[in-house]
């Protein structure tokens, strides 16, 4: 087993692993969904404010107002799938995360960049002229960024064997850029962010969350497109990212593992019925089947994720330390976190409504 030496003991953890897996799942999904939102949705802003007919320049504008919002709920949501994912696969993101360190810890300063060029962007809007789309192009390309490190993170926690470079290249600039799945695999995200986002946008229009003077009919017609069109561009860089797996993960997703198969062809399936309803312009049929999607598609990243990491680890081998207390505290304020958004959204709705 090459480098196993290298790989840390794991931690114990205080319960199963499969609570903290069931969690990962389904943080990492709403982070996901949030996250794509703020990327996709920047980078339809930025196409939109460099074509700067009065229709783009309004959608542009409808998004601005969005755009803080969706940087900050998408980090918060973003913590706890990375703490989970540190809890269950410690030994390897950590590892991962060293070889890397300056360019992992940059992804703060780049971040808080970005927020600032997104507020700029947002109250400056009418009085930045010219300078917008640079504005948007700034926060863009630092979004860019954070998202291709997280991909090399990502990646580099599945690849043990190269981790020996540590000793030739301690200074924490490594990047894992010989992976053959690393470009496919962050293009596909890029590109299914903005597929999201398109939906995103044509929700608010759907729903006729207009704040700025777009037309809602616009929203819906500019966001189904862009979503029809990047989940189009996402079927190719996703057969891509499929070719460029190791054979042995390849096969899991074809014919190696029933479940792989399954999710493969459920995915292939779905992306279809995906394309069609948004060429057909049905938004909300779209989001429920994007979302089925995307449930599909993560429970996908971890098969990849297990068989990558199989020939050194299991879940099953977490030395279990019983201590109920943390997980029952994470559990009682995450309900109340998300009934507090409820009563927000609510809120929001009944405003809107008084107002109309």
């Amino acid at each position: 087993m090459p480098n196993a030496a290298l790989i840390p003991t794991p931690d114990a953890i205080p319960v199963a692993w499969g609570w903290f897996y069931v969690l990962l799942m389904l943080t990492f999904l709403l982070h996901l969904l949030v996250m794509n939102a703020m990327l996709g949705g920047g980078i339809i802003a930025l196409l939109s404010s460099l074509r700067r007919s009065e229709q783009n320049t309004l959608l542009s504008k409808e998004f601005s107002y969005k755009w803080p919002y969706t940087i900050a709920i998408a980090v918060n949501l973003g913590v706890a799938p990375l703490l989970f994912i540190q809890v269950l696969y410690g030994q390897f993101i950590y590892s991962s995360s060293i070889l890397m360190a300056a360019w992992w810890l940059s992804i703060i300063v780049m971040l808080i960049l970005a927020y600032y060029g997104a507020y700029i962007y947002t109250f400056k809007f009418d009085t930045l002229g010219s300078l917008r789309s640079c504005m948007a192009g700034f926060s863009v390309a630092l979004l860019l960024c954070i998202a291709f490190l997280f991909s090399n993170n990502m990646t580099l926690m599945l690849r043990p064997e190269s981790w020996s470079v540590y000793f030739t290249n301690a200074s924490g600039s490594f990047l894992n850029t010989a992976d053959p799945t690393l470009i496919p695999r962050y293009l596909h995200f890029v590109i299914g962010a903005v597929a999201v986002a398109g939906l995103y946008l044509a929700l608010i229009g759907h729903f006729n969350f207009v704040k700025s003077k777009a037309n809602p009919q616009m929203l819906i017609e500019q966001g189904m497109r862009y979503f029809t069109i990047a989940t189009a561009i996402s079927v190719v860089l996703g057969l891509w990212f499929l070719i460029a797996l190791p054979k042995n993960i390849m096969m899991l997703l074809m014919g190696g593992s029933a479940f792989g198969t399954v999710l493969l062809v459920l995915g292939l399936v779905l992306t279809f019925v995906a394309l069609y309803l948004g060429h057909k312009r049905r938004v909300i049929k779209s989001s429920v089947v994007t979302l089925l999607l995307l449930v599909v598609m993560v429970l996908m990243r971890d098969l990849v994720r297990t068989g990558s990491l199989a020939p050194y680890f299991s879940l099953s081998d977490l030395q279990v330390i019983p201590e109920y207390s943390p997980l029952i505290f994470f559990l009682v304020i995450f309900a109340a976190g998300l009934a507090l958004v409820a009563y927000m959204l609510r809120l929001a709705l009944e405003c809107r409504k008084e107002v109309k």
